[in-house]
């Protein structure tokens, strides 16, 4: 037993203890704050929290706190080896205040960092019988050797960090089935999850809660790639037409021709191919809602036709002179600057005034960095379920610089870098440089052709335009719309440029 209750470390156990028990789901953080509380109290110059690896038989550093905690965080340690190893497999805790005379000491460590290791404690996490890792603190401060006092409070501290393991475990196991389910339900009607934790997002969570009592239409403003589909989803799924059909159209995706047709259908013979009648997106949703993305984009035409489904409820079909009557209330989106297209005659300003009744904008991934790793989280247990892969989160350094990073492809860029991380990632958890990032443009030296303006400013379009190419997977429609330009541009630059997918 401990030989006497230092109210300090009392104080430091309670709290630790509350954030266990409290809603904390960033286990890594916890355990570094419990990490860095056994250090500070046993007097410790650095310290490790190893976790066990089964597959490999091996321990990591899920945390490694120092001078040297960045270096010796990039080992591994096998379960035979070193005194961490020793005191995995035996289950057991030990002091050793000699630590480069025990035959048990893995000098290859601390001779790769240049930290040398003089006394040491370490002892095993365990949850029932079995041994999940191993705290260890390095070099008693004033070159003092560690007691067993020392030993029985760093145990304790090894009890939260199994506590604080078990119980993220258990969480992860629920929110596990709840999003199984939930993509379960997706598969079956064709609804996405959405992640929230940010106030601004949970802020206009509860916007759209009394949004979708109504009828009115609904403007959905913000960048490409924020998730304003999913919000649009929200909206029909809060609402009364719920149980009712929820139609999307992107209107980027057709020429007008057929645009025209996949709106409002068409008869037999209206065109050439057309052998036969065809009900439109806008008759499939009746009684439900309809989602006209990138509605900027619609031509002027189709613009008026749409008007009149607004105000009069009725359109006729291509081809057809008969009106059809539907009951369809409209959501619309885009990431274009609409009242400059009003302005510039591109875009009718009474259908604006008649879809912009009720505007929501969506802000983007930079100004809302709450919701970046419970995204993150989200699509690492998506991509390492389709890769065959297990990673127990992220680095300190990836989580960092995904923080810090200002996204310009939002949601959308976020989870293509996860996607790719845990398809070139070895784990066990996904590192900065897994997440390929480039954190600013590198503007290439113009060929040929010296450093006047004109060719500085090509040499800046080349790789521009090739960036954001690769961040749509080379999809030129995708890219066309993320440039803002047009995509017949898009493709006389590409050929202009002679840019190409390496």
């Amino acid at each position: 037993m401990l030989s006497k209750i230092d109210a300090n470390k009392f104080n430091t156990l309670i709290e630790i203890n509350a954030l266990i028990n409290s809603t904390v789901t960033d286990l890594h953080s916890l355990l570094v704050r419990i990490l860095d509380s056994a250090t500070k109290l046993c007097r410790g110059e650095a310290s490790s929290l190893l976790l066990v690896k089964k597959e490999t038989q091996e321990l990591y550093f899920e945390v490694a706190l120092g001078s040297k905690g960045a270096e010796a965080a990039k080992f591994t340690v096998k379960l035979d080896e070193g005194i961490a190893g020793w005191v995995a497999t035996h289950r057991r805790s030990l002091i050793v205040n000699d630590v480069e005379h025990d035959k048990r000491h893995l000098k290859k460590i601390s001779e790769k960092t240049g930290y040398p290791s003089r006394t040491m404690m370490a002892v095993p996490m365990r949850l029932k019988d079995e041994c999940i890792g191993v705290i260890e603190i390095l070099n008693k401060r004033g070159n003092d050797y560690f007691t067993q006092d020392d030993l029985e409070w760093l145990e304790i501290f090894a009890n939260q960090a199994a506590l604080a393991i078990r119980n993220t475990q258990s969480f992860e196991k629920v929110r596990g089935e709840m999003n199984l389910l939930q993509t379960e339900l997706g598969k079956n009607k064709e609804y996405h999850t959405l992640i929230a934790k940010s106030p601004v997002i949970l802020e206009k969570l509860e916007i759209i809660d009394r949004v979708a009592q109504t009828d009115s239409s609904v403007l959905i403003l913000g960048e490409s790639g924020v998730g304003k589909e999913l919000f649009a989803e929200q909206i029909h799924l809060r609402s009364p037409r719920r149980g009712a059909p929820f139609i999307r159209v992107n209107c980027a995706a057709l020429p007008e021709g057929l645009l025209e047709s996949e709106l409002f259908g068409h008869v037999k013979g209206a065109f050439t191919n057309a052998i036969q009648n065809r009900r439109g997106r806008f008759e499939l949703a009746d009684k439900g809602t309809i989602f006209l993305d990138e509605i900027g984009d619609l031509s002027l035409s189709l613009q008026s036709k749409l008007l009149r489904v607004i105000q009069q409820k009725t359109f006729e079909k291509v081809g057809s002179n008969t009106p059809v009557t539907v009951d369809v209330r409209i959501l619309a989106a885009t990431n274009k600057d609409i009242e400059a297209l009003v302005e510039r005659g591109e875009f009718r300003s009474d259908l604006y005034y008649r879809i912009n009744v009720l505007p929501i904008y969506i802000p983007p991934l930079r100004q809302r960095l709450e919701d970046i790793p419970e995204l993150a989280g989200f699509f690492i247990k998506k991509y390492q379920a389709e890769t065959k892969k297990q990673f127990t989160g992220f680095s300190s350094d990836a989580m960092e610089f995904m923080l810090s990073y200002s996204w310009p492809g939002n949601i959308r860029e976020l989870q293509n870098s996860v996607e790719r991380a845990c398809v070139i990632g070895k784990g066990p958890r996904i590192q900065k440089d897994d997440l390929f990032f480039k954190t600013a443009p590198i503007i290439p030296e113009p060929a040929g052709g010296g450093r006047n303006l004109k060719n500085a400013i090509n040499a800046f379009k080349i790789q521009f335009i090739q960036k954001v190419l690769e961040e749509n997977k080379w999809n030129q429609t995708e890219t066309a719309k993320a440039l803002d330009i047009q995509r017949t541009y898009l493709s006389r630059l590409i050929k202009e440029f002679s840019i190409k997918d390496h």
